[in-house]
């Protein structure tokens, strides 16, 4: 190895989305402080570390509407790397605690063309973020908002990931939940409690996801709409 080799290791980009350095910072956010806002300038991304985040959008009416969920491993905010950067389409707000490398746009794309190791990182993240996007819409066309809603708690509870599973998820409201599956919070309630008196779910002040749950998403297992409605039970 030779004393260049040595002083300049090679580039992983697992350190460098770890670590503060030049044009990146790392932040922490409490719950419900936000990384930006709709209509921000559009000048930096952030890598999640730790932690969970939503992405929401204002409509000129003045309606807000959650249009998807984050978790550590994700960037948030990447549209600032288009080639004309513009403004902030959305507003990305912590849900719970979150720790996050913020990393100016020129800085990013300064090291997306040094580094080949990163880049193909980011283009990684862009295809699942691609195809979560696309498997959210055929959820929304063809799925009932039963199914809808035991998707989304699933993809909270992080089902699937490789590792250890985080069945308890993140606080969130019944009025997001209905947001984000196009349905009246009365309807989730209603839904939530027919997941719990089945055991898909249980709830002592954080709500646990079970792997029963799957049943409802990939095995469509419900018993029949007209059941007698489960006696409510006070869900956030």
């Amino acid at each position: 190895m030779s004393m260049t080799d040595k002083y300049n290791p090679p580039f992983d980009p697992a350190v460098f989305l770890a670590n503060a350095g030049l044009g990146r910072r790392i932040i922490e956010l409490k719950p419900n402080q936000t990384f930006f806002v709709q209509g921000d300038p559009s000048d930096s991304v952030f890598y999640l570390q730790n932690g969970r985040a939503k992405l929401t959008v204002v409509s000129h009416e003045g309606k807000e509407a959650t249009i998807t969920l984050l978790s550590a491993g994700d960037f948030v905010g990447e549209a600032a790397l288009a080639a004309v950067p513009g403004l902030r389409l959305s507003t990305a707000t912590a849900i719970n605690t979150c720790v996050a490398l913020k990393i100016n746009r020129e800085e990013m794309v300064r090291v997306m063309h040094e580094e080949h190791e990163l880049s193909d990182l980011f283009m990684k993240f862009l295809l699942d973020r691609s195809m979560r996007t696309q498997a959210d819409l055929v959820d929304q066309l063809f799925n009932s908002s039963e199914k809808r809603l035991a998707r989304i708690l699933l993809l909270m509870a992080e089902f699937g990931k490789p590792g250890e599973r985080e069945t308890f998820i993140p606080p969130i409201t019944q009025e997001t939940l209905a947001e984000m599956i196009g349905t009246t919070r009365s309807r989730v309630s209603f839904f939530m409690n027919r997941f719990r008196k089945l055991g898909f779910i249980t709830y002592n002040g954080r709500i646990q996801v079970h792997k029963s749950l799957l049943n409802v998403v990939l095995l469509d297992q419900l018993p029949e709409h007209n059941s007698q409605k489960p006696p409510l039970v006070a869900f956030p």
